[in-house]
């Protein structure tokens, strides 16, 4: 039976950790050791320093206190002997203040006194010239009785006459003890620094895992990296906000929505949209879902969503050719309508005519289809004489007829004269098509219904006047009907309503023109718009943007 084979165990590998946390308390650790050791090495370095000072100016004390004119008088009159006057006085000193020796000499450097009275007599180990000279001096030296901390000074009479010198020592060992003993307390206390930093480490790097969710650098480098593909790659427009209303981020496609560039980023929201419907949605001043709003010619739909950290991220969606496709739908349905009604007025009078026929009253059948052609006929004469642009011409010719459809009269002013001198044709249907629009729907069901449509050239600038006979607009609200998203409407087919006057008093600012509302001298509404620089010259021609 052949053997199993089997599969060797990994080996666990150990090496520097992947995860943020992990690295991020390792690296503080390793910082409060660091400084932890260093702040007690520079702090041991002037102690040990510290200490041999104080023991040399204490032996240099000794050896003042020493050195009095008594002792000099004492070393004069007697010999240099273990029993001698000046040795017992060095020794007394000595136990009394703890010096580990007290030396006294005369000017030859011999001894009067020594711990070892075998050495009394004999010269001193070291040089005592400098303290001879009249000098005091401090250091730390070997000598006899090994290493020590020394003071030494000048020995004088009553006279200040220099006879000897006094060289006190300190046990060197005893300051080296001071020093060990201070060690440990110093090692508790850095101990105990240490304990609390590591501790003070662990805990910001707890909150740093949690604020990362305990991934590895390079997983939040990934992500970083997919942010941007995935930010600058979607055909959505993304805003994100901080809690001060600055912008902190935004994508490709909102930079080209909103017609901002990068030098918005880091700045108020306020600031790079000013003041508008726009601002007001992304800055969440107005709540609810899929909010309608109008950025220059786009409409947009946006939706906010706030952040834990008091921010917010906003998206943009582009509705612009969706909402033109919807009221490009719902003007074909008025046009279906109108064009029903008109087969069933059509097979009336083919009935009509037809009867005539067979009942041999010619003149009056030839009577009949002149009425009803001329009317038509009329109809697109009176436009065509007064209006000259073709485009807008046709506009209100079809106009009138799904009015005559819905049993509205739509009429031109006598004062309506418009050359053929426009500079933007299609911007003037988009604005003459709302209103006359909002007008039927307004007229519809009044009593005598009608519409007024007036358009007059000033120099180089239109005017534009429609009246209706419907129930006008109170004049608080006379301001809310141009914000988007406002309407007092049924939701059409595509599910939006509140952007036809929104869109026209858009395209009248932004040719530096006006759009507004009043009440109408015989009821009902008077809106009028004002485009300047709307027609160019006279004898130029007329500039028609290609699209």
């Amino acid at each position: 039976m052949s053997p199993v084979p089997t599969t060797p165990a990994r080996r666990r590998r150990f090496g520097w950790p992947q995860r943020v946390f992990s690295q991020v308390l390792l690296m503080q650790l390793a910082i409060a050791t660091g400084v932890t050791v260093l702040a007690t090495g520079l702090f041991l370095a002037p102690l040990s320093a510290q200490l041999d000072d104080q023991a040399m100016r204490r032996a240099l004390a000794i050896a003042e206190t020493t050195a009095s004119p008594e002792v000099a008088d004492e070393l004069l009159g007697s010999r240099p002997t273990a029993a001698g006057p000046v040795q017992a006085e060095a020794e007394r000193i000595r136990e009394a203040t703890g010096a580990e020796y007290v030396v006294i000499m005369d000017r030859r450097g011999v001894r009067w006194s020594h711990t070892a009275p075998q050495e009394i007599g004999r010269v001193v180990s070291t040089d005592p010239s400098a303290a001879l000279a009249g000098n005091e001096v401090m250091e730390i030296d070997s000598g006899t009785l090994g290493r020590s901390a020394r003071g030494k000074v000048p020995l004088r009479d009553d006279s200040g006459r220099i006879v000897g010198a006094v060289s006190v020592g300190i046990e060197y060992d005893s300051v080296r003890a001071r020093l060990l003993a201070a060690i440990p307390g110093l090692l508790a206390y850095a101990g105990g620094a240490l304990a609390v930093g590591a501790l003070a480490a662990y805990l910001i790097s707890r909150r740093l895992q949690r604020q990362t969710h305990d991934l590895a650098f390079s997983d939040i480098s990934a992500l970083l990296a997919e942010r941007e593909a995935m930010l600058h790659g979607i055909r959505e427009g993304v805003v994100a906000l901080d809690r001060s209303g600055r912008i902190r981020l935004m994508n490709d496609e909102a930079q080209r929505l909103l017609g901002l560039g990068q030098e918005a980023m880091g700045r108020p929201l306020d600031e790079v949209l000013g003041d508008g419907r726009t601002t007001d949605v992304l800055a969440g001043r107005v709540a609810g879902e899929d909010l309608l709003t109008v950025r220059g010619n786009r409409v947009l739909i946006a939706n906010r969503m706030p952040t834990d950290d008091g921010g917010a991220v906003a998206t943009l969606r582009d509705r612009t050719e969706l909402e033109q496709l919807g009221r490009e739908l719902d003007s074909t349905r008025g046009l279906i309508d109108a064009l029903r009604a008109q087969d069933h007025e059509h097979a009336n009078r083919m009935h009509t005519l037809l009867g005539l026929l067979e009942l041999e009253m010619h003149e009056e059948a030839v009577e009949f289809v002149t009425e009803v052609v001329g009317v038509h006929r009329a109809t697109a004469e009176q436009v065509t004489e007064k209006i000259h642009d073709p485009l807008l011409a046709a506009l209100l010719v079809g106009k009138a007829t799904v009015a005559a459809e819905r049993g509205v009269s739509l009429r031109i002013a006598p004062g309506t004269l418009l050359p053929d001198r426009l500079v933007d044709p299609r911007g003037l249907v988009t604005v003459v098509g709302n209103l006359i629009d909002n007008a039927l729907d307004a007229a519809a069901g009044s009593q005598d219904p009608r519409i007024e449509v007036e358009l007059r050239a000033e120099g180089r600038t239109a005017v534009l006047q429609i009246t209706d006979s419907g129930p006008g607009v109170p004049p608080e609200q006379r301001e809310l009907i141009f914000t988007e998203g406002w309407s007092t409407k049924e939701l059409p087919a595509h599910g939006k309503r509140g952007l036809g006057l929104a869109l026209v008093r858009r395209l009248a600012e932004r040719q530096g023109g006006s759009a507004r509302v009043r009440e109408a001298p015989g009821g009902g509404a008077e809106f009028t718009v004002v485009l300047p620089e709307a027609l160019t010259e006279p004898g130029l021609a007329t500039v028609v943007e290609a699209r």
